[in-house]
C-alpha cells in the first residue's frame, strides 16, 4: 500500500489497481450484475437503485431530477407520477422496469445511459456534481477505520465481488475481475483522476499521482 498522512486521515492506496489500465466497459461488453450475463440490456451496475450517501445528497439529486428534460430522461413520466425514491426513507432511487429510474435503455432517442450523466454533459458540468456518489465512485472503494489516536485510516482500492455482499457470489459481474475491463489506454490514477481528487482532496491526489507515475 502507498500511504499518505493527511493529518486527520491516513490514506492508504492500492497501487496495483491504481496503476492498472482498468476502464469502464459499460456498453462495450459489460456483462451486468444479474446471475446470467445480460450485456444486451445495457444496464451495467444500474440494475439496482442507487443508495444515497446522506440526506443532503438525496435532496440534491431530487432537485436535479426535476430539471431533467423529458427528451433526455426516458422515465420522466414515471418520476413525475411517483417520484424518484424507492421508499419513504428517501435514501435510494426507484427501480423502474428492471433498473434504476435514471437509466435510459438502449435505443432511447435521447441517449442510452444515466440521464443525470447526460444532463451534466449537456450543461457542460461534471457528472460528479449530478450523480449519486456511489455511482461516480465505482469501482473505487474506500474502507474507513478509526485509529487509536482518534484519527481515521482510509483504504482506497478497487471494488471486489465480495463488496456486493452475498448476492455478489452469483453475479455475472466482470467489472474488476478477469481481464475484460483492463483495456484502457491510461492507468487508473490518471483516467479516474477527477474521481480520486474528489474523494481524497487535491493535495493528496497530486502527491499520489506523483508517486505512482513513472
Amino acid at each position: 500500500m502507498e500511504e499518505i498522512d493527511d493529518g486527520d486521515t491516513v490514506w492508504r492506496f492500492d497501487p496495483t489497481f491504481l496503476r492498472s489500465n482498468w476502464t469502464c466497459i459499460w456498453g462495450r461488453g459489460c456483462l451486468g450484475i444479474h446471475d446470467e450475463p445480460t450485456e444486451e440490456l445495457g444496464q451495467g451496475c444500474c440494475s439496482v437503485g442507487a443508495e444515497f450517501g446522506d440526506e443532503d445528497e438525496a435532496r440534491m439529486i431530487s432537485a436535479l431530477a426535476a430539471t431533467l428534460d423529458p427528451t433526455r430522461f426516458e422515465h420522466h413520466a414515471a418520476a413525475a407520477d411517483g417520484g424518484i425514491f424507492a421508499d419513504p426513507a428517501r435514501m435510494s432511487t426507484r427501480v423502474v422496469d428492471g433498473a434504476c429510474i435514471f437509466l435510459n435503455r438502449p435505443g432511447f432517442d435521447g441517449g442510452a445511459g444515466c440521464a443525470l450523466h447526460l444532463a451534466a454533459i449537456d450543461a457542460d458540468e461534471s457528472p460528479l456534481d449530478w450523480k449519486p456518489s456511489v455511482c461516480w465512485q465505482l469501482p473505487i472503494k474506500v474502507d474507513w477505520a478509526p485509529t487509536d489516536d482518534g484519527r481515521e485510516v482510509a483504504t482506497v482500492r478497487g471494488w471486489t465481488r465480495s463488496d456486493w455482499g452475498d448476492e455478489g457470489e452469483t453475479m455475472a459481474w466482470c467489472c474488476t475481475e478477469g481481464e475484460r475491463a483492463y483495456v484502457g489506454d491510461r492507468p487508473v490514477v490518471e483516467s479516474l483522476g477527477e474521481e480520486l481528487s474528489a474523494i481524497v482532496g487535491t493535495a493528496v491526489y497530486v502527491e499520489l499521482r506523483r508517486r505512482l507515475t513513472p
